[in-house]
């Protein structure tokens, strides 16, 4: 058997794209796991580090990483939310980032589909918060009801590339300038 595609390989094709733009690229792991909104938080942080501090990059430079991460199903009030991996880790990211500024980041499945949508996943800018406040959506309310989905696609900001039939690994990069 020979492999054609790995979640390695994933990350290294983007942090060669990366450098031949001229920026830095830096590969945390293609096995990360955890709680979906727990791993965006913990990215956040990283980026907020990065953006403040040049710790432990200097900007600009892309941050990559994979793995498969988990969604806990919580019960919430009001219409059942829709939405995966890929979109949680990103409004949990969102909303830890508070509108850092110079942090964009894409998270996607490389299938082309975030848990059971069709979508592969979003992303987030820095003015993803204060664009759901100009429109009245709580970003908080939409991660309590695992709607992630619902939350970018009010933004218009889902990532849509339709089934690529190759699922290697979530993928996530992150932008710091």
């Amino acid at each position: 058997m020979h492999l054609i595609a790995t979640p390695q390989q994933s990350l290294e094709v983007a942090a060669t794209a990366a450098r031949a733009a001229g920026i830095d690229a830096h590969i945390l792991g293609d096995e990360i796991e955890g709680e979906s909104r727990e791993v965006g938080k913990v990215h956040a942080a990283m980026a907020r580090q990065i953006g403040r501090r040049d710790q432990p990059f200097a900007r600009p430079c892309v941050v990559l990483s994979g793995g498969e991460t988990t969604v806990t199903v919580r019960p919430a009030s009001g219409a059942p939310g829709r939405g995966g991996r890929a979109t949680e880790f990103l409004l949990g990211c969102a909303i830890a980032l508070q509108g850092e500024p110079g942090v964009h980041v894409l998270a996607a499945d490389t299938d082309g589909i975030d848990g059971s949508e069709d979508n592969a996943g979003a992303i987030v800018a820095p003015d993803t918060l204060a664009r759901a406040k100009a429109k009245g959506i709580k970003p908080r309310e939409f991660l309590e009801r695992n709607d992630a989905y619902g939350f970018f696609d009010l933004l218009g900001d889902l990532v849509v590339t339709g089934p690529t039939y190759t699922n290697v690994n979530d993928f996530r990069a992150m932008l710091i300038r």
